[in-house]
């Protein structure tokens, strides 16, 4: 019985966790499980960032839970998934793991990426 209970109690923590891991804009299939992730994962992430600094009103969290779910959208549409991957990889690394923070600094690589320096 202790057993059976010990199992269900980590397939359950191990649910929880898995509801809100990262998920990546990049060949994202949209269904009904994939947007719950999505969400549950915008939740926390918005909820440990502004709670850090003291700004975890509800007005401030839904703003910018909703910020970072339209910037989640965008990336679904991206065309260079090479230069998200490397965003995405660069920013997750030093703690700023959002997709408000991937789609500013995607666009503003991309368009880099297309300048060349002229006199």
């Amino acid at each position: 019985m202790k057993k059976t209970l010990l199992t269900l109690a980590l397939f359950i923590f191990s649910l929880s966790l898995f509801s809100q891991s990262f998920v990546s804009p990049i060949g994202f299939v949209q269904n009904e499980t994939n947007k719950q992730k999505v969400i549950a994962y915008i939740k926390k992430q918005v909820k440990e960032d502004y709670s850090k600094i003291g700004m975890d009103d509800p007005a401030t969290l839904r703003m910018m839970e909703k910020e970072n779910l339209d910037a989640f959208k965008k990336l679904t549409k991206v065309s260079n998934t090479t230069l998200l991957k490397k965003v995405i990889k660069t920013y997750c690394e030093i703690g700023m793991c959002n997709y408000t923070t991937f789609l500013m600094m995607y666009n503003e690589q991309n368009k880099a990426s297309q300048e060349t320096l002229e006199w």
